[in-house]
């Protein structure tokens, strides 16, 4: 019975070795910060202008799965689009308001306060405004981009 005691403490303290050793602190490719180590800068041009972006992981142009945050001044809107792959929003402060459909209508939108997620299928048409200064966390796979309904609506369109 000893016996059998000290194999199973043996086995228990070896595991748990090899969990310390693999822990997410001492991988290689492992990524922590906290939010003041986040590196904002301006959105994409895809984007109307006043947004700030962060990419946290992966690279949203290409092949593969991504990381990023926006930070959104309050009003801020993005006009009716989709994407050509699955979109996952969560709402990390503030509220964003999200809507469906082709045209931009107040009527449809759904206030989401922060801890709320939002996952959208591909091509799914969408709206979002944000009702007072909003972050939001997207992961989702690249590459991705960002096709508005009405061409008009695409700041890379504008003349500055």
């Amino acid at each position: 019975m000893r016996r059998s005691v000290l194999l199973a403490t043996a086995v228990l303290l070896a595991a748990a070795a090899t969990g310390r050793a693999q822990s997410p602190a001492a991988a290689p490719d492992h990524l922590a910060f906290t939010p003041a180590a986040v590196k904002w800068g301006p959105a994409p041009p895809a984007l109307p202008p006043g947004a700030q972006m962060a990419v946290l992981e992966g690279d949203p142009s290409k092949d593969g799965p991504f990381v990023i945050r926006a930070k959104l001044p309050a009003g801020y809107k993005v006009p009716p689009h989709w994407h050509p792959t699955e979109e996952h929003v969560t709402v990390l402060q503030g509220v964003l308001q999200y809507g469906m459909g082709d045209k931009f209508d107040v009527a449809a939108l759904h206030s989401y306060a922060a801890g709320s997620y939002i996952s959208a299928p591909k091509e799914m048409h969408h709206f979002v405004r944000a009702k007072g200064p909003t972050i939001i966390q997207v992961h989702a796979m690249g590459p991705f981009a960002l096709t508005y309904i009405n061409p008009a609506d695409d700041p890379r369109t504008k003349t500055q």
